[in-house]
């Protein structure tokens, strides 16, 4: 029984190594006596990077605006004013932040639903992206909410539960759990805050599975993924300098395999979508929505031409 024994540890194949975590607090270890928890329920991996087709539509931040977003959208030419896919074969990614400011949450998760759908349908494909106030949302972070007295209930504590109920168990959660971080298509890597050449070594498949590990388990301690210098919050290649941005874009790019990157988050004051780094890194939340004054703006990229709209 022992030689039994030894020969299968022998012939055992040795553990595959894990990537280096991302800086984080140090965790308090367990008592010895207590279970362990449960493993978080993570989602199996979607695909997060693909072949460019011959036209990607990138849009920025929405904010709870469901007319601006469609306002937007038929500036690419890919929805009619109905809201509906005209886009054919177009590719659209869009960056995240469709939640809070604007009371059109709900709404716009079923716009995007359908957009998704029918933009499937058409031979096309909607990439939809989660930003920090999706996660926000998912966590409890009220802090930009304006749509409580939207939800059912005769009190506020009721709308409140009922709200948060949606945002975390309900639709809003699932669609927060349903999207990924971070996508590459082609040569550009699209996120909605921006990917540090710290967070690039993980590459766009283990950021998204750290993404979807964070979003799975316990908000507090607060995952290193999803902090202030993850790469939905990060605001560096926006607001640095411009060489050093630049330089911290390089290397990020080049651990990515990628030529640009695609940003929303840092709202650009000139409602204009914002280039830097020689066309290596585009901002494109332009203020869309009508709590920052209806900016439209769409990039759209066919193969080496880049063109931000409008011109």
């Amino acid at each position: 029984m022992a030689l039994v024994l030894v020969l299968a540890l022998a012939c055992s194949p040795p553990a595959a190594p894990s990537a280096p975590a991302a800086p984080s607090p140090d965790a308090a270890p367990s008592p010895a006596a207590a279970p362990s928890p449960a493993a978080p329920s993570i989602p199996a991996a979607p695909q997060d990077v693909f072949p460019a087709p011959a036209r990607v539509v990138a849009v920025g931040d929405l904010h709870g605006d469901v007319r601006s977003a469609i306002g937007a959208l038929q500036l690419a030419k890919v929805v009619d004013a109905a809201g509906h896919w005209v886009g054919g074969a177009t590719w659209l990614v869009q960056t995240g932040d469709v939640l809070d400011r604007g009371r059109d949450g709900r709404t716009m998760i079923d716009f995007l639903a359908r957009v998704e759908a029918e933009a499937a349908a058409a031979g096309g494909r909607a990439l939809l992206l989660d930003g920090n106030h999706e996660v926000m949302n998912l966590q409890g972070d009220w802090r930009y909410v304006a749509d409580l007295e939207d939800f059912p209930g005769s009190t506020d504590a009721e709308r409140d539960a009922a709200r948060r109920a949606w945002a975390t168990t309900g639709a809003g959660g699932a669609w927060v759990k349903a999207h990924a971080m971070t996508v590459q298509v082609g040569d550009t890597v699209f996120v909605h805050g921006g990917i540090d050449a710290n967070w690039a070594s993980r590459g766009v498949s283990g950021l998204n599975a750290l993404f979807r590990e964070a979003i799975a388990g316990p908000v507090e301690p607060k995952p290193a993924v999803l902090g202030s210098d993850g790469p939905l919050w990060n605001r560096g290649y926006l607001l640095e300098d411009e060489p050093v941005a630049c330089a911290e874009l390089t290397r990020a790019l080049t651990a990515l395999g990628a030529r640009r990157m695609v940003v929303g988050h840092t709202t650009q004051d000139s409602g204009r979508i914002a280039s830097r780094c020689d066309g290596a890194l585009y901002g494109i939340d332009t203020g869309i929505s009508a709590y920052y004054g209806v900016h439209p703006s769409a990039l759209v990229i066919e193969g080496d031409v880049v063109t931000r709209l409008p011109e």
